[in-house]
């Protein structure tokens, strides 16, 4: 079928630098799962951005209207609380599919020159993984989302210095209110995924440039 696809609009030849990557040897002779953990966390994020999408025509992110506007989504919008749903365990199954990828390129030491950049960059991604997961758990705005939220951005008001000026950034306010929902929501679906974006292209350029490493 991918062939027939190619035959039509001839994507392979012109975009070949980009499809073709180099693979060890050991990866050619074995199939080896733990290397696939990576695209699996590829597609989730895909996935996260096309029912992200799909739930942002219905939210509102206002202190009005937030929790009607979910309600709404899971009673009232066809398939809405199926897309949801799998918005939510995209969400989880990333992060663990993040980690075990992670484990690997550590246990196999792929992490090693001339990786070192390869392995920052999938470490920035992880933080921001985990910012997408602490920033959307607020949108609900619900008790358990509000008293998470309260005691999630309470946390760097224990840093010396620059705590409270932290939590404050983070809040909008002294309290968690409507500024900090609107805040959250404006860092989970504009500025986390366009630094994704940038850091999903240093990753993957830097693999096409330096390779997979073969394991241990």
């Amino acid at each position: 079928m991918t062939d027939s696809i190619d035959r039509l609009f001839g994507f392979k030849r012109p975009h070949g630098r980009f499809l073709e990557r180099r693979l060890p040897d050991r990866l050619k002779e074995r199939l080896n799962y733990l290397y696939c953990f990576g695209g699996i966390t590829f597609t989730l994020f895909l996935m996260l951005l096309f029912t992200g999408l799909l739930l942002s025509v219905y939210y509102s992110p206002s202190e009005e209207h937030a929790y009607e506007s979910i309600v709404r989504i899971q009673e009232t919008v066809f398939a809405g609380a199926l897309i949801r749903a799998i918005h939510k365990w995209s969400a989880n199954l990333m992060v663990v599919a993040m980690l075990v990828h992670m484990a690997r390129v550590f246990i196999h030491g792929a992490y090693r020159h001339p990786r070192e950049l390869t392995w920052v960059a999938g470490t920035a991604l992880l933080v921001i993984t985990l910012a997408f997961g602490f920033t959307g758990y607020l949108l609900p705005w619900n008790q358990k989302a509000y008293w998470a939220t309260v005691v999630g951005t309470a946390m760097p008001g224990t840093l010396p210095l620059i705590g409270e000026g932290l939590t404050l950034l983070f809040r909008g306010g002294e309290d968690v209110t409507g500024e900090t929902l609107v805040r959250f929501y404006s860092i989970h679906t504009h500025w986390l995924p366009v630094v994704t974006f940038v850091m999903l292209w240093a990753h993957f350029h830097m693999i096409k440039r330096r390779g997979i490493a073969g394991g241990m």
